[in-house]
């Protein structure tokens, strides 16, 4: 499958995420297909929201104008899914994709109404609260890859949620400093208040501040450890090459948080990643665990964040 369309997907996913990229090469050659047009769906849609080109970089009046291209967004992906022909790759990508493996349609407007949050300044002052929006931009895309991978119980569906909640978690704690500078800020106050940290932008990204700030984000990481933990489990209901790559993902996304936490508040001197070498070894040594992952122990999910389920 080399068609135009997936050809964008793929150049989505190689620029805007190398650690995904990475572990989708895992993928025999549809799933990779299917996985990196959601991929540059997910990766527009933030895109479009935020002002940014693949993540990166920042458009100083970005809020001006984000609720329209929110809405405009809404209403590309309603045509879509609703099988109205679309020349855009992302959409039709989209589309394709949701077609193929029958994945509800209210999974897609779930992300959108996390955008909605952003568009909308929403303020996080809970652990609870920061899970909620964790969700709606992470860990239903979780969901909407484990459907990808043919996966339609709820159980194992929740443990892919988790996993979209530990990596932004991770990806929240990674750019404390970025998202400050930005105006924004997602550490919830509960946190901020506990490190005694400033709860506003302007103070919190300033480098006098940056201990406090760390010590919130290590408690970020920590929340985030428990979810890693959970979605661990999941592997177990996966084919073999789709545990393969759910680890190798696991592994380098949870390496962004473990160097986080080991350098201290100079970490964000520079962007925090591991090299490409480093991401190599761990997606080559999450080949282990996928082999033996009918061996990993059930963990009760009582107390973590619970999905919206709908019948």
């Amino acid at each position: 499958m080399t068609d135009a369309v997936v050809s964008h997907g793929h150049a989505s996913i190689k620029q805007g995420s190398k650690s995904f990229a990475l572990a989708s090469r895992i993928f025999d050659d549809t799933m990779r297909a299917d996985a990196s047009m959601l991929y540059a769906w997910c990766r527009y849609c933030d895109d479009v929201v935020d002002g940014q080109i693949m993540g990166h970089g920042q458009i100083f009046d970005y809020r001006d104008g984000q609720k329209e291209r929110l809405q405009s967004l809404i209403d590309q992906t309603s045509a879509a899914l609703g099988g109205k022909p679309t020349e855009d790759p992302v959409f039709t990508g989209l589309a394709r994709v949701f077609r193929t493996h029958e994945i509800p349609h209210r999974h897609a407007f779930e992300l959108l109404d996390g955008f909605r949050m952003d568009a909308e300044e929403r303020v996080y002052e809970t652990r609870e609260e920061i899970l909620d929006y964790c969700y709606h931009v992470a860990g239903v895309v979780g969901v909407m890859m484990a459907h990808i991978m043919g996966v339609r119980d709820d159980a194992t569906l929740d443990r892919a949620s988790d996993l979209g909640l530990a990596f932004q978690l991770t990806n929240i704690a990674r750019d404390v400093v970025d998202d400050a500078r930005a105006d924004r800020i997602y550490v919830p106050a509960s946190l901020l208040h506990d490190a005694d940290a400033p709860t506003d932008a302007a103070r919190l990204a300033r480098q006098e501040n940056w201990p406090a700030a760390h010590e919130a984000a290590c408690s970020l990481l920590d929340m985030a450890e428990t979810y890693y933990a959970s979605a661990y489990v999941g592997i177990r209901e996966l084919p073999f090459r789709c545990a393969w790559a759910i680890c190798a993902a696991l592994k380098v996304y949870r390496e962004i948080g473990q160097t986080l936490r080991s350098r201290g508040p100079t970490a964000w001197d520079e962007r925090v990643s591991a090299p490409g070498y480093r991401k190599t070894w761990l997606a080559l040594s999450a080949v282990g665990p996928a082999i033996s992952r009918q061996s990993v122990d059930e963990t009760n999910r009582s107390g973590l964040y619970q999905r919206p389920v709908t019948d």
